[in-house]
C-alpha cells in the first residue's frame, strides 16, 4: 500500500530574477526591493522574415567570408595612419571639383528639398565665391541650376553640420601614406553667425571669406613649417583626457595649438595675430581635421569586397544614407531623423530644431563620437547626466562593431578599446543603431545652433543594406 505521507514543500523565502526583455517588468521588480538582471532582448530583425532569412545567411553560410573581409576593414582602421599634411585650396587638391560647384554635406540631393538650413549654407558659400552679390540672387542661381551640386564624399571630402563649400575654400589634406588614401575638410568655422550652423547673414558670409583669405594662408604656413603630424595620435590623448572627438574636442584641439604655436608666432602674416586670436577661441578647431582623417581611413577600407561594415554615413538634414565597404558606389537611404537626446538652447525645443544634418558621423565609424561616449563627461550630460548612460551608450556602440580600437582606450573601462567596424548584421539583429554625438541647428529662421544631443541612426537603410549584401555574395 502506497504511502500516504506527502513530502513536504517549501517555498523560497527570496527570489532572484532574470528579466527578459520587457524592462517595466524590470523596474517593478526592483521598486520592490528584490534582485533582478535585465536582459536586453528584442526578436532578431524586428521579426521581418526576409531579414531574418538573410541574416540566417550572413550569419550562417556566408559568414566567413564576411568575416575575413570586415577582420581586414577593422586593420585597415587601426593601422592606418593619417597625417595632417597641409593647408590648400580646395581647387588645387580636391578631386572632380567644378569651377562652379558647391559641395554638401550627406548624400545627394536636389536644391529644392534641401533643408532650410543646408540651403542658406549654400546661399552663403555662393556669395562669397563671388558668384552672386546677395543671398537672394544665390538662390535664383540655384534654383536655375546655373550652380552644381554635389555631395562632399563624392570628392574625398567631408564637410560638419550644414557646412557648403566652394572651390576658393581652404581645406585640411590628410593622408594615409600606408593605404594610399588622401582626404579633404575644410577649416571649421568657429561659433556664432556662421554658414555651417546654417546662417547665411552679411556675418556668417563675412566668415567665410575671414577663413579663405586670412586663416586658410596662415595655418598653411604653420602646418607646412610644423611637419606632418599623426592626428590621431592626438585624438588617442584627447580621449582619456574626456574627449570623445566629436562632440567635444576641446583637449584634442589644444593638443593641435600647442604643436601649432612656434609656427604660428613665427608668422610673418599680416592676417597671423587675429587669426592666432580666432583659433584659440575655436574649440571645435579638431573637429574637421578628425572628420579628414577618419575619412582617410574608410576610403582605405571601404577597397575590401565582401564586407559588412559601414565605410560611409552622413545626412544632410532631410536623408540619411550609409555605404558599405566594396560597394563604394551604391548609397542606402532612410529619413534624416531629429536628434533624439539632446539640451537646448533657452526658449529652443524639438519642434524648433532641423533633422540629424552633417557628415561628422565618419568619427562614429572609426572608434570616436559614440563609441568614444563612456569617457566623456561632456557627452553624459546629454545623456541623463550621469557618466552610466554615456558607458551605456559605448556598450551599445559595443553590440554592433566588429571589433575594438588599437589606439582609442577608454580609461574608465581599463583601458578597453573603443568599439569600431559597425556591422549591419549586428545592426539589424539587434535593433541597436550607431548613435551619432552631434549639435543641433534651427529649422527655419537662419539664428544658429539651438543645442546638441546624440542622435540614432535610423535603422531602414541598414536594412536595406544588409538585403542588398545578401543578394550580392551568391
Amino acid at each position: 500500500m502506497a504511502s500516504t505521507d506527502a513530502p513536504t514543500v517549501e517555498l523560497p523565502t527570496e527570489v532572484d530574477v532574470v528579466n527578459i526583455g520587457l524592462p517595466m517588468f524590470e523596474q517593478s521588480i526592483r521598486d520592490q526591493g528584490s534582485a533582478v538582471i535585465g536582459v536586453d532582448w528584442r526578436i532578431p530583425a524586428g521579426g521581418d522574415p526576409e531579414a531574418v532569412a538573410a541574416l540566417a545567411r550572413l550569419l550562417g553560410p556566408k559568414a566567413e567570408r564576411i568575416d575575413a573581409a570586415n577582420t581586414e576593414v577593422v586593420r585597415r582602421l587601426n593601422d592606418g595612419i593619417p597625417l595632417l599634411r597641409a593647408v590648400e585650396t580646395a581647387s588645387d587638391v580636391v578631386p572632380g571639383l567644378g569651377d562652379r560647384m558647391i559641395l554638401h554635406c550627406g548624400p545627394a540631393i536636389p536644391w529644392a528639398e534641401m533643408c532650410n538650413p543646408l540651403q542658406r549654407s549654400v546661399q552663403a558659400a555662393v556669395v562669397a565665391e563671388g558668384w552672386a552679390e546677395s543671398v537672394g540672387g544665390a538662390a535664383d542661381a540655384l534654383a536655375a541650376g546655373d550652380i552644381e551640386l554635389a555631395p562632399a564624399n563624392d570628392h574625398r571630402t567631408v564637410v560638419p553640420m550644414a557646412t557648403a563649400m566652394g572651390p576658393s575654400a581652404p581645406v585640411y589634406v590628410v593622408a594615409n601614406e600606408l593605404g594610399g588614401t588622401e582626404a579633404f575638410a575644410p577649416i571649421n568655422q568657429g561659433s556664432g553667425a556662421v554658414p555651417w550652423f546654417g546662417v547665411d547673414s552679411d556675418e556668417a558670409i563675412e566668415r567665410l571669406r575671414f577663413l579663405r583669405d586670412g586663416v586658410g594662408p596662415v595655418l598653411a604656413e604653420a602646418v607646412a613649417s610644423m611637419g606632418p603630424t599623426d592626428a590621431f595620435a592626438l585624438a588617442a590623448q584627447g580621449v582619456p583626457m574626456g574627449d570623445d572627438v566629436h562632440m567635444r574636442t576641446q583637449a584634442t584641439t589644444n593638443l593641435l595649438l600647442r604643436d601649432l604655436l612656434p609656427h604660428l608666432v613665427r608668422s610673418s602674416h599680416a592676417a597671423a595675430p587675429e587669426v592666432s586670436t580666432f583659433l584659440s577661441a575655436n574649440h571645435l578647431m579638431f573637429l574637421n581635421v578628425a572628420m579628414a582623417s577618419a575619412k582617410a581611413l574608410v576610403l582605405w577600407a571601404g577597397e575590401v569586397p565582401d564586407s559588412s561594415i559601414v565605410t560611409t554615413m552622413c545626412r544632410n538634414g532631410t536623408t540619411y544614407g550609409i555605404r558599405l565597404s566594396g560597394d563604394d558606389d551604391a548609397w542606402f537611404l532612410a529619413p534624416s531623423p531629429p536628434v533624439q537626446d539632446a539640451l537646448y538652447y533657452p526658449g529652443q525645443s524639438p519642434e524648433t530644431s532641423a533633422p540629424d544634418i552633417g557628415d561628422s558621423a565618419v568619427l562614429e565609424l572609426v572608434g570616436l563620437g559614440g563609441p568614444a561616449a563612456a569617457n566623456s563627461p561632456a557627452v553624459a550630460g546629454f545623456l541623463g547626466g550621469r557618466m552610466a548612460d554615456a558607458i551605456a551608450a559605448t556598450r551599445n556602440m559595443q553590440r554592433i562593431c566588429f571589433g575594438e580600437s588599437g589606439r582609442f582606450r577608454l580609461p574608465i573601462l581599463d583601458n578597453v578599446g573603443t568599439p569600431v567596424g559597425v556591422d549591419i548584421r549586428q545592426v539589424v539583429e539587434s535593433g541597436v543603431t550607431p548613435a551619432v554625438n552631434t549639435g543641433i541647428v534651427h529649422i527655419s529662421d537662419g539664428s544658429g545652433q539651438v543645442g546638441a544631443g546624440v542622435a540614432w541612426a535610423p535603422i531602414e537603410c541598414f536594412v536595406d543594406a544588409l538585403l542588398a549584401l545578401d543578394q550580392r555574395l551568391t
